[in-house]
């Protein structure tokens, strides 16, 4: 096998009440190998099987190919986050 793709998350809603407590905010990325524990645990909790999945070759039903759409378990404030495939160009643009 292979190595393992990239992985990048990104914050693309919130819906609830209240803002983030851990303070993620819509249009935020990271970097899920170099950049998680910026992450909120509640929202790294959720994102692991979904990253799992996209990293080993699985599929979302109803989803694009090579994202998974998920929300953190905060029921105050439902941050809505798109983990996507970095594909090897994307990763290390050419200068």
């Amino acid at each position: 096998m292979g190595k393992r793709p990239r992985i990048k998350l990104t914050v693309t809603d919130r819906r609830g009440k209240m803002g983030c407590h851990r303070g993620h905010h819509i249009g935020q990325t990271f970097d899920f190998d170099t950049e998680r524990g910026e992450i909120c645990p509640m929202a790294m909790h959720c994102a692991f099987p979904y990253i799992d999945i996209l990293r080993y070759g699985g599929k979302i039903p109803g989803q694009e190919e090579g994202t998974a759409e998920f929300c953190c378990s905060d029921a105050d404030t439902i941050m809505v986050f798109k983990a996507e495939i970095v594909e090897d160009e994307e990763a290390n643009p050419k200068l």
